[in-house]
């Protein structure tokens, strides 16, 4: 069966109290955007506590599916048939219509769900379940009445018109893209950030990021790598701006004049440092990392504590307590894993040491920080020469 229009299903957004309407409007924003790409003409509005989906032309139900299933803040897709209320006799009529084409006369339980949005209504919701189900039971010999456990939940609507429909398509849930601030992702090649990022995402916040390359030492391969994972997220987050930075000469210069045990924590809390400038000049309420406890040697509680403590943007870690096979299951949902584990270092791989500390102190990193005297000029210099990159 063709339909022409789809229901759309939301949680969180209805207990927004007086502010519902400005998620609802982001929601339906958000629609927008994405059945744009592949969708032909359509049509996105709202009534009271519903969003819609009207489509025109020719079209592809899975192309439209497919579009929102990607949207943000949606819980539930459910496609419909919309009718005009023309009398009892009529709704039956297409009642039986819609069962015959998208069911037919195989064995099946059901139960009917009646709402009366429109209190006037000729029959009230228990009548409409009862009459509804005796008119199916004829139509259909092989069907049968199933209250608690049907195999098909046939929902009738009463609203200014009449919706039929007995699929919810799940969607990823959440909040709309943007309704919760912007924030800069610390994005790298590897597993974990790339799913923190579609996590911290789809809680409504709009991402950039920044991805720091070391060339020679890293390839255009390990940046286009990168790219290509950004591209990923925004399919879910819409358009993330990279700042793509020259890393090298920072970490040269760190792993020259610091013991190398210690090079990984001074190197991120210089990194940190330069995401947060970045962040404070785009707008951004915090920095997002792909950090999980204990995961690796800069992820211990100490280490994690030291790199903080260069910050004064809050900084969440969205996969922190995550295990590794949970991170890369998500990786897996959601499009990244394949890309991530392309054997293309970033620079976070490329100046390991051997032997890292596992417990720093604050007071020992800093210590060690205070030979870097030229680092100031270098993090100038690579802020400067940064490159931004916008991926759809």
């Amino acid at each position: 069966m063709e339909f022409r229009s789809f229901l759309i299903k939301y949680a969180e957004i209805g207990v927004k109290g007086k502010n519902k309407y400005i998620f609802e409007d982001a929601l339906v924003k958000q629609i927008n955007i994405a059945l744009k790409k592949d969708v032909g003409q359509f049509k996105v509005y709202r009534e009271v506590g519903r969003i819609y989906v009207d489509v025109f032309d020719d079209y592809d139900d899975d192309d439209v599916i497919q579009a929102l299933k990607k949207v943000f803040g949606i819980v539930g897709i459910c496609p419909l048939v919309k009718i005009e209320d023309n009398g009892w006799e009529e709704l039956k009529e297409q009642v039986i219509s819609y069962m015959r084409q998208v069911y037919g006369n195989k064995e099946l339980t059901f139960k009917v769900n009646a709402r009366r949005a429109r209190k006037n209504y000729e029959k009230t919701s228990v009548e409409i379940n009862m009459d509804m189900g005796e008119a199916i039971l004829d139509a259909f010999p092989r069907y049968s009445v199933d209250v608690h456990h049907p195999e098909v939940l046939l929902n009738i609507e009463i609203r200014n018109h009449i919706n039929i429909y007995s699929e919810t398509i799940p969607g990823l849930g959440g909040m709309p893209t943007g309704t919760a601030g912007k924030a800069m992702l610390l994005l790298s090649g590897g597993i974990d950030s790339p799913v923190a990022g579609y996590m911290i995402a789809r809680r409504g916040v709009q991402l950039e990021a920044v991805y720091f390359h070391a060339p020679p030492y890293t390839s255009e391969r390990a940046k286009q790598k990168v790219l290509d994972l950004a591209k990923v997220i925004a399919s879910y987050a819409g358009p993330i701006k990279i700042n793509v930075v020259n890393f090298a000469d920072v970490q040269v210069y760190i792993y020259e004049n610091c013991p190398h045990e210690e090079l990984t924590i001074i190197m991120k809390r210089v990194m940190y440092k330069i995401a947060e400038h970045f962040a404070r000049e785009r707008g951004c309420l915090g920095l997002v990392t792909g950090e999980s406890i204990g995961q690796v040697s800069s992820q211990t509680m100490e280490s994690l504590a030291v790199i903080n403590n260069v910050c004064t943007m809050p900084v969440y870690r969205p996969v922190a307590a995550f295990d590794k096979q949970d991170i890369i299951d998500i990786a897996v949902r959601i499009g990244t894993y394949d890309i991530s584990i392309q054997p293309f270092e970033d620079c976070c791989t490329t100046f390991v040491a051997k032997h890292p500390v596992t417990k720093p102190t604050l007071k020992a990193i800093e210590k060690s920080e205070k030979k870097l005297e030229g680092i100031d000029e270098l993090i100038r210099e690579a802020i400067e020469n940064t490159e931004v990159i916008t991926v759809q």
